[in-house]
């Protein structure tokens, strides 16, 4: 199953989706669920809606597939483009970084994310790294707008970071968009165990892979029936935080407030049972997909897990161990066999 899932991720980040450009990435997990057996729906807004089996007490289990990114502002004279952010981009954690522009006619341009005066044996004095000051070069022979314009680029068009996804022998997993590709991958790779081992579930369980998390309201709709919803998402590491990147993260409050203490119990309850490598912690700087049903009102109990990714919304770092540690705790809460 590792490897599988190591599968899916790889295929999960090579297609961009910044929030607001996942048609792609959806009909990808689409296609993938159904040709597991199992029948997807896309609700209006794009996410993706899968019940695995299982009858009474529903229970959702939430990835989100949209990531950070960003659009075409404006065109500069020069023919560069000014972006503006797609969710909580950090503008100095992507200088010189490789992107893709998205045009609305389904062309692609190739570019570079720049501070506007980058070179060190040029700048009199650096720039600040912050949106104001951050351009894209693209790798096209213009200099001006009208070249730009006439590539198709017109304002509103996406720009979505190379990911470089990369493995290492060690089991570290190192990309961009770690949030939330790997638990997605984990999601998926729950789904075929099940599917494969032809396993009754005890009870209804649906998978709901959203495509507006990064920017607040991924799970603002949810099945009407759900009693528990789990999130899983991007356990957090960092300084006074216990996890690591081998471990599966158990969110016991996030900037929201707690989340459900039975539910976020029990789930510590699974994971010392079946013997997994865990952490409690608290993300002081974090919103969820369980936030978002909340706030759309939805009645239900909510808890949130992920494997422990360190420096989130930058070039992130987790290990297989961590991955693996989180799709046991799923397969343990359901009451299964860790594949």
């Amino acid at each position: 199953m590792k490897n599988y899932i190591l599968e899916q991720l790889k295929a999960l980040t090579s297609i961009p989706s910044p929030s607001g450009y996942t048609r792609k990435i959806a009909d990808y997990v689409s296609g993938q669920l159904q040709g597991m057996g199992y029948e997807p729906e896309m609700s209006n807004k794009g996410n993706i809606r899968v019940t695995l089996g299982g009858a009474g007490h529903p229970l959702v289990l939430s990835a989100h597939l949209d990531t950070l990114g960003a659009m075409v502002r404006k065109i500069k004279d020069n023919g560069r483009l000014r972006p503006t952010t797609i969710g909580g981009h950090q503008w100095d954690t992507c200088d010189g970084e490789n992107c893709t522009v998205h045009t609305r006619d389904g062309r692609t341009y190739t570019g570079v994310v720049l501070n506007t005066e980058p070179s060190a044996h040029v700048a009199d004095k650096k720039k600040e790294k912050k949106e104001s000051h951050m351009e894209i070069l693209l790798d096209e022979n213009i200099h001006s707008r009208k070249g730009a314009k006439r590539l198709g680029i017109q304002n509103g068009d996406f720009i979505a970071l190379d990911p470089r996804t990369s493995i290492t022998g060690s089991g570290y997993i190192k990309s961009r968009f770690l949030d939330d590709k790997l638990s997605a991958a984990i999601l998926l790779g729950l789904a075929k165990s099940i599917r494969d081992g032809k396993t009754a579930l005890s009870r209804k369980v649906t998978l709901l892979f959203t495509v507006y998390e990064e920017v607040g309201h991924g799970a603002s709709c949810i099945p009407a029936d759900t009693e528990e919803m789990i999130c899983a998402d991007m356990g957090c590491v960092g300084d006074g935080l216990d996890c690591t990147e081998q471990m599966v993260s158990i969110c016991s409050k996030d900037s929201g407030g707690p989340y459900d203490y039975t539910l976020t119990g029990d789930l510590i309850a699974a994971a010392k049972k079946k013997g997994l490598n865990y952490a409690v912690d608290i993300y002081p700087h974090y919103t969820s997909d369980a936030g978002a049903a909340l706030r759309s009102g939805h009645d239900i109990r909510f808890a949130l897990i992920g494997p422990g990714v360190y420096s989130s919304h930058n070039y992130e770092r987790s290990h297989t161990d961590g991955m693996m540690n989180t799709y046991q705790l799923l397969r343990a809460y359901l009451g299964l066999d860790a594949a």
